[in-house]
């Protein structure tokens, strides 16, 4: 089931969160004492982020930071990223992932991304349901999903990605 439209009003609402992030990103810095770091490009449009975790014997994301040059898009999904897994499971960033990534293609919508990650996860789907927004225009879907990209590289132990795989 495809995802509806965006109203005018809640185009505007996601517009002032990502604004926001972007102007003023959550975790713009290098995590101390990082398990784990990678960097990710988007040659499409310049994106350029690098994402630093700490990662605990038990397997929960302690803190998760982001640096880099961007467009308000990438900044703030990274910050809002880096928000919604700080303090979580680290096998819930593949997760969030996907939901995130299946919003801003408009595969699904906020509900039923609800259903794809763990219930404690709902509310950061409600604040990372601003980047559905991109689903309008398809080429801004890379600038989105970057960051998370460079975290799932990071987990898996790998230094770099790029949005053109």
């Amino acid at each position: 089931m495809k995802a509806a439209p965006l109203t005018d009003d809640l185009r505007t609402l996601y517009q002032e969160v990502i604004l926001d992030h972007g102007k003023s990103p959550r975790n713009f810095r290098v995590v101390e004492h990082h398990t784990c770091k990678a960097q990710g490009n988007n040659p499409m449009c310049g994106d350029k982020v690098t994402v630093s975790a700490r990662v605990s014997p038990t397997g929960v994301l302690e803190d998760v930071a982001f640096e880099g040059k961007g467009c308000a898009i990438s900044i703030a999904s990274a910050s809002m990223m880096s928000e919604a897994l700080s303090g979580q499971p680290a096998t819930a960033a593949h997760k969030l992932f996907e939901a995130v990534h299946d919003l801003c293609t408009g595969k699904i919508d906020t509900d039923q991304a609800k259903a794809i990650v763990a219930p404690d996860l709902g509310d950061s789907i409600d604040k990372l349901a601003s980047l559905s927004g991109v689903r309008q225009f398809p080429v801004r879907v890379k600038c989105a999903t970057l960051p998370w990209h460079a975290l799932l590289s990071c987990l898996d132990g790998k230094s770099q990605t790029t949005t053109e795989k």
